[in-house]
């Protein structure tokens, strides 16, 4: 017959393998752990202090804005969003740039009452979407430029939420986060990840305090500058061989002394990206890691966060090692998650269980990191380093 003691260690056996471990004596992981965790609760804790969400302003008189899209072989998405410009009367004229399309996004666009501007043969040095967007630019006449994505769709008083916001806060030029479309469960739940990542890295959108440029980050997708300020500037050109072009555009505009302001758009914008969860790891994990305007040591640091406070916490509770560090990791997790319903369409299990997917996340920004895609819409491109190297940049 087993001791009273032996019988103890057993038990203390067991209990250990379901209790949270010591975090003391700290191990150089715990400790590198809670300094992630200290940095991403940081940044998070400037959610408090976040500038409002935009309201929809239908009915604000506004200057004559110009709205500009580029697209690529977009016949299948840019219709929701040209069928929801038609007619607004604070803006003035919608551009589609046509940049060498092989399907028939000129002539969905040109039947939708969009202006169609055919885009000219890329330069050497160019990026695609940078190029077509100089060119919209040029071709503008509003007072303000408008950037979308095909694949946005704009509500009604867009550009007076915009235009009031400038107005308010004094900047240069100002994009939205929108609310996301994701049909498929599997979709929603790798890019309510993919998202949160954002907000660990760089806080949630609609700081106060602007940034240093080279963490300041914007929505390219929904970007509203004033034209001929823009073209001073030197137009799209200064971030013309980005793939990365609208974070390499707002770092080089705060650089340079900009007011550079992201706000929550989601009551006032909604974009479906991506149609498969495969599009999702992708494309979106293409971008994310924004390899092509960080400098190394940030892309290593915003690592280091991704994986010691979101992915590691995860694995450990799976593996039955969690510490209690790692346990309010999970929970600070779960408090993004319940942040981040407003930005979805549609929310539901999937978006609950979106830490689960945090690993494969942390895998996939690591190989966009040290893999760079150099390829993006049937074109592939040379490397670019940090947005200090795009041309024109001081």
């Amino acid at each position: 017959m087993r001791s009273d003691r032996t019988r103890g260690r057993a038990r203390g056996r067991v209990r250990g393998a379901v209790a949270p471990r010591s975090l003391w004596p700290p191990t150089p992981f715990v400790a590198a752990q809670a300094v992630a965790g200290a940095v991403a609760l940081g940044r998070i804790a400037g959610g408090a202090r976040r500038l409002p969400a935009l309201e929809p302003r239908p009915d604000l008189a506004v200057a004559s804005v110009s709205v500009v899209i580029p697209a690529r072989n977009e016949e299948d998405r840019i219709g929701p969003c040209l069928r929801a410009l038609a007619g607004d009367p604070q803006v003035g004229e919608v551009i589609v740039v046509d940049d060498e399309s092989t399907d028939a996004t000129a002539a969905v666009a040109a039947r939708l009452g969009a202006r169609v501007l055919h885009g000219g043969a890329l330069p050497a040095g160019w990026v695609g979407k940078p190029w077509a967007l100089n060119q919209g630019l040029d071709a503008a006449s509003g007072d303000w430029v408008l950037t979308l994505d095909a694949d946005v769709v704009p509500g009604p008083g867009l550009v007076g939420a915009l235009l009031e916001s400038v107005s308010a806060h004094g900047w240069d030029v100002v994009s939205a986060g929108p609310r996301f479309v994701c049909r498929a469960p599997a979709q929603r739940w790798l890019h309510a990840s993919m998202l949160a990542t954002l907000v660990y890295r760089f806080g949630p959108v609609g700081s106060p305090r602007p940034p240093r440029p080279v963490r300041a980050v914007g929505n390219g997708q929904c970007l509203l500058v004033r034209r001929q300020w823009l073209r001073d500037r030197g137009g799209f050109a200064v971030i013309g061989d980005h793939l990365t072009d609208d974070i390499a555009l707002v770092r080089w505009l705060a650089a340079s002394g900009a007011a550079v302001g992201f706000v929550d758009g989601a009551r006032v914008v909604q974009v479906e990206m991506h149609r498969s969860t495969a599009e999702v790891w992708r494309e979106w994990g293409r971008s994310l890691p924004m390899p092509d305007v960080t400098p190394s040591a940030w892309q290593a640091a915003d690592l280091a966060v991704v994986w010691l406070t979101m992915a590691a916490p995860v694995l450990r509770v799976l593996a039955r090692r969690a510490t209690a560090l790692d346990i309010g990791l999970l929970g600070l997790r779960l408090g993004i998650v319940a942040a981040l319903r407003g930005a979805y369409t549609t929310t539901g299990p999937p978006l609950w269980a979106s830490w689960l997917a945090d690993p494969l996340t942390a895998v996939r920004l690591t190989q966009g990191a040290l893999r760079p895609t150099t390829s993006w819409r049937g074109r592939t491109y040379g490397t670019t380093g940090p947005v200090g190297a795009a041309r024109g940049a001081a």
